[in-house]
């Protein structure tokens, strides 16, 4: 063997290496295109709601300062009375047994339901205190600019729901034919 054909032989992968390499990069590319997908696609229905969020539009007319204040006011009521893990793993440890027995005894089930929907109910209740103790401690102009700014937001999401339900019937900018209305 010559020099060249020595250097030329050993600067070469080998196939295996390439073809792993080849498979990385595809599965890296799919990772990075689903990412992407979502982020540019899913609208904000498809998104998991942060807890200072959840209160809708009421939620959005807040300043950036004052959702942060009840965000934190939520967390630390939550944290409070929230159950252990071990009682939430023994709720659902109860719901699995119960799912499994024969003959089904859907009671166990409806009772564990029915905890989760009070625990939901006070939560609700929470958000609702918090948020209207924060109304009530604003200035006569921040609330007005708060009803600005919830106006403006109804209004935006009236618009955004009026364009979602004609793209949804396929309008696209044809007037409906006369019998269609």
């Amino acid at each position: 063997m010559t020099q060249s054909e020595t250097s030329q032989t050993s600067t070469r992968s080998p196939l295996w290496l390439r073809g792993l390499l080849f498979v990385s990069l595809c599965l890296n590319l799919l990772v990075a295109g689903s990412v992407i997908g979502h982020l540019f696609a899913d609208g904000p229905e498809r998104k998991v709601p942060r807890v200072d969020r959840m209160g809708g539009p009421m939620t959005f007319a807040l300043t950036p300062e004052d959702r942060h204040e009840i965000g934190k006011s939520l967390r630390a009521e939550y944290r409070a009375g929230r159950p252990s893990r071990r009682e939430v793993m023994a709720d659902y440890q109860s719901v699995i047994t119960a799912l499994r027995a024969d003959p089904f005894d859907p009671a166990t089930v409806q009772a564990s339901f029915d905890s989760q929907l009070e625990t939901s109910t006070e939560r609700i209740a929470i958000g609702q205190r918090i948020l209207m103790d924060r109304l009530t401690a604003m200035s006569p102009e921040d609330r007005h600019r708060f009803a600005d700014r919830l106006e403006e937001g109804l209004a935006h999401r009236q618009k955004g729901e009026r364009q979602k339900d004609d793209h949804r019937k396929g309008d696209r900018g044809m007037p409906e034919p006369e019998g269609m209305r």
